[in-house]
């Protein structure tokens, strides 16, 4: 039925019907009421409109449609839209508990009891659980019994329901007053610092170290600075911190994702191409860290070369010393003396120099009572324990290459005299070269150290010399010369050269014997291909024999077939996948 149209319908069925629902069917719209509708929603879409109200005052969505925005008409037709009965009923909700409720700790606050209560815990006698509960240790005989020692009862603990924040608040249950306890400590601490610090200096203001100290700084460092100047103790406590603030160059920069103590000069050399050598030190690209010496390999010292990594950067020149200073600086700060790196440099570095000072008199005082009272000196001036057992404990460990890989590699042993010295004239040093028992120079063969060079001449003059005095060794002086024994050096150097003798021999033997070799195997190939096809032909007239027909190979000689009757049988077989395979018998 469209809408606009008029049923006919009966007074008295329409009055049982409103009798038994108790409530009226929504009119009909005509025609022209539900146009008038459909143009406000699509003008409410469109925002040209205002948006429809519920009976709280919040605007309904125009987009939502409308069997969810509108009552049902046999609930209360009389309702405007509204979204109440889609949100979630306050009745119906979880209530959780507040943001103060937490359990508590301890025992009540009660008069002690000295009587067991019926219901009460048979083990410490508390009225607030039972012995299975009971977090005491098992008493031999119970407080049930004994009615000794009965335990305080605990405060009843609330039942907490934490929404989903609550379980997962790691402030749940905390308390302000413990904090604040803990800041009065450290300010009662404080306290009694300033306060010590306060007569320390009356002490040494009285005793006169203090006067002392000032006029030797003035005179050091001249009377432009005043050491009456003084910060407070706020200035000096904000010095402690100092260590915690970022050194210039050291800042991190968000935009460039790199730090600036990373960039290097566009001329310095890379680290990782200083050896290429890919067992080398190690090259981290993610931090430009090389720890290693990239020249550990190559046997270079680290004094001649520019970079002998960052380790050797970080553990010498002034990096130990101030290491050492810090160091000193924090012990010295445990002990309560009030120095500080960053903030007193000065103070610091007279305080470390006066400390070791007297850590040095102090033990050669104790070595010189100890000697004085037990006597042993002459123990103390003997020579090092290498020079008299020509060994050392040093363990050094060695790679496959010859390089260290743990310990300290010895010292290279040089020579006291002088090298590489060239003199008249001579392009090469003295005892370059050596013939007959004589050393002489390589340049041109001289055997005199103050002879002048001759060059190439003066090697034909000693070649033409060698060759017209050449003395005639007597019969008797060879025989005596091959009766002496002969080295296992001129033994194995005999034996290669029989051996090169006898390959020399075998390769030429070796040419006529292949040909011979090939001939053979051709003709057993040949042989193996006729014996093959006999048996393909055998194999074929079996298969065209009826099967009950057939002979028993009962008496058929089984061997390993050779290498030709191997060859023969692949070149003689058939290959179904082959596409030439029908063609081969034509």
């Amino acid at each position: 039925m469209e809408s606009g149209t008029v049923q006919n319908v009966n007074p008295s069925d329409s009055g049982e019907t409103a009798g038994s629902l108790g409530r009226d069917e929504p009119k009909k719209m005509t025609r022209e009421d539900w146009r008038k509708k459909k143009e406000l929603e699509e003008q409410r879409k469109l925002g040209n409109a205002p948006a429809e109200v519920d009976e709280e005052g919040k605007d309904i969505n125009p987009h939502i449609p409308q069997y969810i925005s509108s009552v049902p008409w046999y609930i209360d037709p009389s309702k405007r839209p509204t979204l109440k009965h889609q949100r979630p009923q306050p009745e119906k909700g979880k209530q959780f508990s507040l943001i103060g409720d937490w359990y508590k700790k301890g025992v009540q606050e009660s008069p002690m009891v000295i009587k067991y209560r019926r219901g009460a815990c048979e083990n410490c006698g508390a009225l607030t659980h039972v012995r299975k509960d009971c977090m005491e240790r098992p008493r031999k005989v119970g407080a049930k019994y004994t009615a000794i020692n009965i335990a305080a009862d605990e405060h009843p603990q609330p039942i907490l329901a934490l929404d989903y924040d609550g379980k997962r608040d790691r402030w749940n249950g905390y308390d302000s007053e413990e904090h604040m306890r803990i800041v009065e400590e450290y300010s009662k601490v404080d306290v009694a610092k300033r306060t010590l610090k306060a007569q320390k200096l009356q002490e040494e203001l009285a005793s006169g170290k203090l006067v002392d100290y000032a006029n030797s700084s003035r005179s050091q460092w001249g009377e432009d600075h005043n050491s009456g100047d003084k910060d407070n103790s706020e200035d000096e406590d904000e010095d402690k911190y100092a260590d915690d603030v970022d050194m210039p160059g050291q800042n991190f920069d968000s935009k460039r994702r790199i730090t600036v103590r990373n960039l290097r000069i566009r001329e310095d050399i890379a680290k990782y191409l200083r050896n290429l050598d890919p067992n080398s030190a190690y090259y981290d690209p993610k931090t430009r860290a090389m720890r290693e010496n990239p020249y550990s390999n190559t046997g270079r010292n680290t004094d001649e070369v520019g970079y002998a990594g960052d380790n050797f950067v970080r553990y010498t020149g002034d990096t130990v010393r101030m290491a050492q200073t810090q160091l000193f600086a924090w012990e010295a700060y445990e002990k309560g003396s009030e120095v500080h790196l960053q903030a007193d440099p000065t103070k610091l570095e007279v305080l470390h120099q006066s400390f070791k000072v007297k850590k040095e008199e102090f033990e050669k005082q104790q070595k010189g009572s100890i000697l004085e009272k037990y006597g042993g000196q002459e123990h103390l001036n003997v020579p090092p324990r290498e020079l008299l057992l020509a060994q050392t404990e040093d363990y050094v460990e060695y790679s496959r290459h010859g390089a260290v890989l743990k310990g300290q590699e010895k010292a290279v042993i040089k020579s006291k005299y002088e090298e590489d010295v060239l003199i008249s004239n001579h392009i090469a040093v003295w005892g370059s070269y050596w013939k007959d028992g004589k050393w002489g120079y390589k340049c041109c063969h001289a055997f005199m150290k103050t002879s002048y060079c001759t060059g190439e001449a003066g090697k034909q003059i000693a070649e033409d010399d060698d060759s017209s005095y050449l003395p005639e060794i007597p019969e008797s002086n060879q025989e005596a010369f091959e009766s002496i024994p002969k080295t296992l050096v001129e033994i194995h150097k005999e034996k290669l050269k029989a051996d090169k003798k006898k390959k020399k021999k075998h390769r030429k033997s070796h040419g006529s014997e292949s040909e011979e070799e090939d001939a053979k195997k051709k003709e057993k190939l040949n042989k193996a291909l006729v014996a093959e096809e006999a048996r393909l032909k055998h194999v074929e007239l079996l298969l065209q024999i009826d099967e009950r027909k057939r002979g028993y190979n009962s008496m058929y000689e089984t061997k390993e077939p050779t290498e030709e009757e191997m060859e023969a049988y692949r070149m003689k077989r058939q290959r179904p996948e082959d596409p030439m395979a029908s063609f081969l018998g034509q």
